[in-house]
């Protein structure tokens, strides 16, 4: 493509998400650097003055627009980059004003615009770009330094919880200033201007971050790799993407976002019943996520993504692939086995026990030799205890297409 079929700058949602997500990245980034050089009396601004602003004292320091996937020639930025010059608000004569790229363009010089006003390509080292896929190792890159220069022993399993639990910071905040934003009434200016994050309280998360057991670290780091596989799903499929497909990717990608982690753990038990709860592998992301996406009901998202049929029964989609009807026999031995040795998943199965396969030939039952307890919580159980009924644990594995069925029978 030449530039001048470039030339028009691009709306399309492709940019927008990429902006969406680039954005809070490269803020988190540029605060540590900040921290990093020994400042930390500062306030990180999102979605006002600009994409993001540092203040100090209630006076703006820097102003930054970031753009992400946008096009490989100046050309494609002039609109943006004449936009960033403009003296409006907090953004006064010699305020300095940056301009984020993810993508290499032949020309970064600075971009002085009809104002007057001069708008700087950041520098990353060398370059005047950085890309989606550079940089967390960039931020990683900084943290270290930074809890070097604090003495902190840092593993890479704290080194990366540190990361994860920063970028959730930063994206939170984000989320909270655009509910604000379009559900609460607020407008837009008072919501983001108002609502900042505290350099100090940067510095303090990574001090803080240590110690933690393995548990609380794979929820986080689910949490964490969720939100890359969709935004990297979102990213590559909205093209061919209808309406309904990318707004139920963006609900299900927001909604991971504002759960807590600690609820992640019951997700960490449920995506993969069948084995030891640990690190979830990228396969089963993609898996349950794309099992998500196929399903022709919208799921209901309140603390784990689900579905509920008219018996007011639940449904989980999971991670489960039983390409072959032979695996359903060791599918159901492992799970007994996990159930045997984990009492958290034991009593998450008590309440969820129609488990959605992502792949299998046909819908089987896993009986066990555990009971329904009465002092669970829950509709049946409670019917259950009242009658003096003791029931024995079932575990259904469905096929999409059933669960389906079961889910659609009005």
């Amino acid at each position: 493509m030449s530039e001048e079929e470039e030339e028009q700058y691009p709306h399309s949602a492709v940019s927008s998400w990429s902006g969406f997500v680039y954005q809070g990245k490269i803020a988190l980034y540029h605060c540590l650097k900040l921290i990093h050089e020994g400042d930390v009396d500062f306030e990180l601004q999102l979605d006002s003055t600009d994409d993001f602003a540092i203040y100090k004292s209630g006076i703006l320091v820097s102003a930054h627009q970031v753009k992400a996937k946008i096009g490989k020639y100046r050309s494609n930025y002039s609109e943006a980059l004449e936009k960033s010059t403009k003296i409006e608000l907090d953004r006064v004569k010699g305020t300095i004003r940056y301009f984020h790229i993810s993508i290499a363009i032949s020309n970064t010089s600075d971009y002085k615009g009809d104002s007057g006003e001069v708008v700087k390509f950041y520098p990353y080292g060398d370059d005047k770009h950085c890309s989606l896929g550079s940089i967390e190792e960039l931020t990683k890159s900084l943290i270290a330094k930074i809890c070097k220069a604090k003495a902190i022993n840092l593993s890479e399993k704290l080194l990366n919880l540190n990361y994860c639990l920063l970028s959730e910071k930063i994206s939170s905040k984000a989320i909270e200033i655009h509910k604000m934003i379009q559900l609460d009434g607020d407008t837009e200016r008072r919501a983001a201007y108002s609502n900042r994050i505290f350099g100090q309280n940067i510095l303090d998360d990574i001090i803080n971050n240590n110690p933690y057991n393995d548990a609380d670290y794979y929820a986080v780091d689910l949490k964490s790799r969720l939100h890359a596989h969709l935004e990297d799903r979102l990213e590559q499929s909205l093209p061919g993407m209808t309406d309904a497909g990318y707004e139920r990717a963006r609900n299900l990608y927001e909604h991971i976002r504002v759960t807590q982690a600690n609820e992640l753990k019951c997700l960490c038990q449920l995506m993969k019943p069948s084995e030891r709860f640990t690190l979830i592998q990228k396969a089963d992301i993609r898996k349950y996520t794309g099992l998500i996406q196929e399903l022709g009901i919208e799921p209901i998202l309140i603390r784990l993504p689900h579905y509920l049929c008219k018996q007011h029964k639940f449904y989980i989609p999971t991670a489960l692939d039983l390409p072959e009807i032979e695996e359903n026999i060791y599918c159901a031995s492992d799970i007994r086995s996990e159930m045997s040795s984990n009492d958290d998943l034991l009593e998450l199965l008590f309440e969820y026990n129609n488990l959605i396969a992502y792949r299998a030939k046909e819908s089987f039952m896993i009986d066990t030799k555990y009971t329904v307890s009465s002092e669970l919580s829950g509709q049946d159980t409670q019917e259950q205890a009242d009658s003096h009924i003791i029931k024995k644990l079932r575990i259904s594995i469905l096929t999409k297409e059933e669960a389906e069925a079961r889910l659609n029978d009005h």
